[in-house]
């Protein structure tokens, strides 16, 4: 089996105020449990005070972020696209664009590259495969999320 193409490492770097991945209506960002753990210290709140206010559950039960209800977008992304939790944010957000719905053809990548300025910048750095890897299985883990708090598996 050959390696992934992303294995030797791909320019990537987030551009100031573009919020691009944060700026789409409908978006969801699925959640771990350890993201509402972060998320809920950052906010000096307790986990289930927290998913009632800034939170809610998809119909098949898993706890994804809010979205603003006129724009749609992620409730934590401020008028100068900048994210007000981006030290605590959830694994989704500090995977992209690494997403495992993204790499996984080469008509996916291309989207995204058209879609995210920080994969053509002229100041990337490269990410290297291995923590490229990291990236895709927390977005998959975050993908499957959680239902109950507390949860099982934890």
């Amino acid at each position: 089996m050959s390696r992934p193409w992303w294995m030797a490492g791909v320019p990537f770097t987030c551009q100031p105020d573009c919020g691009k991945c944060c700026d789409e209506p409908g978006g969801i960002v699925y959640l771990r449990p350890e993201d509402a753990k972060i998320m809920a210290s950052h906010h000096e709140m307790v986990v289930e005070e927290w998913l009632e206010r800034d939170c809610r559950q998809t119909l098949d039960g898993r706890w994804v972020l809010k979205s603003d209800p006129v724009t749609e977008v992620c409730i934590y992304l401020d008028e100068d696209k900048k994210c007000t939790t981006y030290q605590a944010r959830p694994a989704q957000c500090k995977s992209y664009p690494f997403w495992a719905e993204n790499v996984r053809s080469d008509r996916s990548w291309k989207k995204t590259v058209s879609e995210c300025p920080g994969l053509e910048s002229e100041v990337a750095f490269i990410i290297d495969g291995d923590t490229i890897r990291r990236k895709i299985l927390d977005d998959r883990d975050a993908s499957r999320g959680f239902r109950e708090w507390p949860p099982k598996r934890m």
